[in-house]
């Protein structure tokens, strides 16, 4: 009992998400689209930035929409209305319109670029639009709405509104002497006001916005970092996916290492000379003048292997010799398909020089 209550404990272990992420875990997500970001951050700068551009184009922007009013009392209220005098109107206004809030449009696109990018790098994927069967099942979809996530949701935007609540409150408050002199203020300076108020308004709540989009900002990081951990068991599953199966790499080397060995063997009767230790090692060499500048081994091995290549050499007539110290120095000091090393030749060189003496060579 005790045991199984081991097992079972190891197992609960190995499945909980303690690792943190691997580097193939975050290519995956972020090729998915799964990113650490705040959608409040670009809001809130796009907030600022709007105020600010109205700020700096402010005279640019009333002496164009001056120009647009006063053209319309000025020109056209003796024009002839036709269809075609109507449309050409509203076309030019249009272009006007648009030359009005371009740069507005032009602020916005590249601030909201700027504070995606400055989160999450360059990202463009089509994945989170591919249409998903999951996200229809009613499960999910009441678990998303009753979920933690909802709820943190729903306290964040809570706290901004009351924030925002607050700032408004505040700054209205400290302008309560100046609302009860507005009745006695020439229109312009009512407007001037109204306007200074929002303005002061909207930079109070746009900096207050992204402070808490800061903050939100390092909340979806930790919920982000949280929900890619893995447990050990998929770190060994993703090792395992990637590199493949220690058991199946391993078959695989031992198929191989068994296929050279047969391929060596079967070199062996094509060999001048076996030298031997003469139970220890075993080396075969060759040399062919017309193909090779120098003695090759073609086959080599210990003890077993070294038996097995003696026994090859005896079926196929191969010669075999008995030299200790060039036996073992071959051995050790060069791979099959090697030429025989330099300080070596006029040792091989009188060994080769007997077996073609002895085969009636010359």
């Amino acid at each position: 009992m005790p045991r199984n209550r081991l097992i079972m404990d190891l197992q609960l272990f190995a499945g909980e998400k303690t690792e943190k992420a691997t580097p193939k875990k975050r290519q995956d997500s972020r090729k998915k689209g799964q990113v650490a970001k705040s959608a409040e951050i670009p809001s809130s700068l796009i907030l600022l930035a709007c105020i600010c551009c109205l700020l700096v184009l402010g005279p640019f922007l009333q002496k164009q929409l001056l120009s647009m009013f006063g053209d319309v009392f000025l020109h056209r209220l003796t024009m002839e209305v036709t269809e075609q005098n109507v449309l050409s109107m509203f076309g030019h206004y249009a272009v006007q319109i648009l030359i009005l809030l371009a740069p507005i449009f032009l602020i916005v696109l590249l601030v909201a670029f700027s504070s995606y990018y400055v989160q999450i790098g360059w990202l463009f994927t089509l994945e989170p639009l591919k249409p998903k069967l999951s996200k229809l099942n009613p499960l999910n979809g009441a678990k998303n709405i009753f979920g933690v996530r909802s709820i943190v949701e729903m306290l964040k935007s809570s706290l901004k509104l009351f924030s925002v609540g607050i700032i408004v409150y505040s700054v209205l408050w400290s302008e309560k002497k100046r609302f009860l002199e507005l009745a006695n203020m020439p229109v312009q300076d009512i407007f001037a006001f109204v306007t200074s108020l929002a303005v002061r308004l909207g930079i109070f709540v746009a900096a207050l916005l992204f402070v808490l989009a800061i903050a939100d900002f390092m909340y979806q990081r930790y919920e982000f970092e949280k929900n890619l951990k893995m447990s050990k068991q998929d770190i060994k599953d993703e090792h395992k996916n990637a590199e493949g199966d220690p058991l199946i790499k391993g078959k695989i080397r031992e198929r191989q290492r068994r296929m050279a060995l047969m391929r060596m063997m079967q070199e062996v009767p094509k060999a001048d000379v076996i030298i031997t230790n003469p139970t220890h090692f075993a080396v075969a060499l060759k040399y062919d003048p017309a193909k090779m500048d120098a003695p090759t081994v073609i086959a080599k091995g210990q003890d077993y292997l070294a038996l097995r290549i003696r026994e090859i050499a005896k079926q196929n007539d191969v010669i075999t010799m008995e030299n200790k110290p060039l036996a073992r120095a071959l051995f050790e000091r060069t791979e099959v398909g090697e030429s025989v090393p330099g300080d070596l030749f006029q040792a091989v060189a009188e060994v080769l020089a007997y077996v073609y003496r002895l085969k009636g060579r010359r």
